[in-house]
């Protein structure tokens, strides 16, 4: 019989006003949580000077001091204090802890939680030993994936975004790894936010095709690709434009040898939402993400999407239908398919039609029962996405 879940910490190296998956990802199951009158305490590092615990408004928020990621300046991973987390832990008395991320704060959190009886789950949310070799320690991604694999079979089970993810960790010896997917917001991200004055101050009009990137400008996104594929619909149809939303450290160098490429920096809400359906096409050339929020986020504002076949774009996309999938890891497929879209209007205007039609259906709300069904104890419960079904692999991300 399944408890009735009353308060919950959640404990990351990451967490809202932060922009990235998995800052968005906890957003939304803390709302979820609280519209369910689910108390929750979030344990995480101090990301700069000036935050102070006032930014979780009505949330019990503990901050600890962070050390910067060598890399990703944007995040600081959380110091093992591990007294002052059991012992936040202990004084708000949680049915269950979900640790978000592995860095050496969650490690602690997992230990505290441990010792204190508490059932604890954590969630696979980012590839860090594929991250790795974008940063120049390559020679550490065996060492960094057994330490991923020791640090989630201490918890009670692993949460991760997709089937296939599920069926690679197990096989790879993660034990008792659960599905819980992702949902998208199809009433802030919908075209009809779509902005003929954007464009406009893109020096656009309707008749161009924008190449839309949301994102982290970085290598471990295959930005590459994705300026490989500008190149080369460009060189062919002078219509077709490209627009970045976001920031990393790729984004210098991309202004200074792309001069007519249109830089938007970070945006967030309505001026996301203002963004995403202001484009057309949508690039997501990562081999990295474990998801990609950005796939549904672009989907339910009317994009046709082109991804490679796993993570976000596997779960949702159907080729010439919702969007257009490449075998993972073929450049060149994905080339062709974003060339396909950009040559046949008629297949492009059916398929963002289609796209946005799918996306309507992906729930935030599904998620988040289905959050707390694992959390109170259900993980023996067989849920529609925990049916073993033959998932091909063979195009798939590889797990090292």
């Amino acid at each position: 019989m399944t408890e009735v879940l009353q308060r919950v910490t959640i404990v990351t190296e990451t967490f809202a006003p932060e922009i990235n998956g998995v800052a968005h990802t906890l957003t939304q199951l803390v709302a979820g949580l609280r519209a369910r009158g689910i108390k929750v305490q979030v344990i995480r590092p101090r990301q700069n000077a000036a935050d102070v615990s006032k930014s979780e408004e009505k949330l019990e928020t503990v901050i600890l001091p962070g050390m910067p990621i060598p890399g990703y300046k944007e995040l600081r991973f959380g110091v093992p204090f591990t007294g002052r987390i059991g012992t936040a832990i202990k004084a708000f008395q949680p049915d269950a802890v979900y640790v978000a991320t592995e860095g050496p704060m969650g490690y602690s959190a997992v230990g505290a939680a441990r010792r204190a009886g508490i059932p604890v789950w954590s969630g696979f949310h980012t590839n860090f030993h594929q991250y790795i070799e974008h940063y120049r320690l390559k020679g550490l991604e065996r060492l960094a994936y057994r330490y991923l694999r020791h640090f989630h079979n201490r918890t009670h089970g692993t949460l991760v975004p997709t089937r296939i993810q599920r069926d690679q960790l197990e096989a790879h010896g993660f034990h008792n790894v659960r599905v819980l997917s992702r949902g998208v917001d199809s009433s802030t991200f919908t075209p009809a936010k779509r902005s003929a004055e954007l464009r406009k101050s893109w020096g656009l009009g309707e008749q161009d095709v924008v190449l839309l990137y949301v994102g982290r400008i970085a290598g471990e996104k295959n930005m590459e690709l994705a300026l490989a594929t500008y190149r080369r619909l460009r060189n062919s149809d002078e219509r077709i434009r490209m627009v970045l939303v976001g920031d990393g450290p790729e984004l210098p160098a991309i202004r200074e040898h792309y001069p007519e490429i249109i830089c938007c920096g970070m945006q967030r809400g309505e001026a996301l939402a203002t963004h995403y359906a202001s484009g057309d096409i949508f690039l997501f050339p990562s081999k990295t993400d474990t998801f990609g929020n950005v796939v549904t986020e672009a989907m339910s504002s009317g994009l046709a999407v082109v991804s490679f076949d796993y993570a976000a774009g596997h779960e949702h996309i159907a080729t010439g239908k919702t969007g257009m999938l490449a075998p993972f890891g073929e450049d060149e497929a994905f080339l062709l398919a974003a060339e396909t879209l950009s040559d046949s209007p008629n297949l492009l205007t059916t398929i963002r039609q289609q796209a946005r039609e799918h996306a309507e259906g992906i729930s935030w709300s599904s998620i988040v029962d289905e959050f707390v069904q694992r959390l109170s104890g259900a993980s023996t419960k067989v849920t529609h996405d925990d049916n073993r079904k033959a998932v091909t692999t063979k195009n798939s991300a590889p797990v090292q």
